[in-house]
């Protein structure tokens, strides 16, 4: 019998990880006129242990406040130009967990096929 989480691997839960940052980082970007808003990310490295023990991880344990380069008058944190450039590496990233996610996929369609 195949369990389908053991056939997938981690890549479900890796393309859940991406598009969680994805709202984590567009809200960064829709805030950056904001008074006070404090720019948040999620590490990967932080949910690696839960991945590796078959947990789930949480977005609140995942996210991190990040600290500026440069300090704003308005307390803002959000750095815009380095807010787009990582949720244009996240999007790199999201597209290639789903390659990933999709080739485990067509290899559990042939073992079914028996091909």
């Amino acid at each position: 019998m195949i369990h389908l989480d053991d056939a997938l691997g981690v890549h479900p839960k890796v393309v859940q990880f991406r598009l969680d940052r994805a709202a984590v980082l567009s809200s960064n970007i829709a805030n950056v006129d904001t008074p006070n808003y404090k720019a948040m990310d999620l590490k990967f490295d932080a949910i690696l242990s839960g991945i590796g023990n078959s947990k789930d991880w949480h977005i609140d344990t995942a996210a991190q406040f990040r600290i500026p380069v440069q300090r704003t008058r308005d307390g803002n944190t959000v750095e815009l130009e380095n807010e787009q450039a990582r949720f244009a590496k996240n999007v790199m990233d999201y597209h290639q967990s789903l390659a990933f996610l999709q080739s485990k996929i067509n290899g559990i369609k042939t073992a079914i096929k028996g091909q």
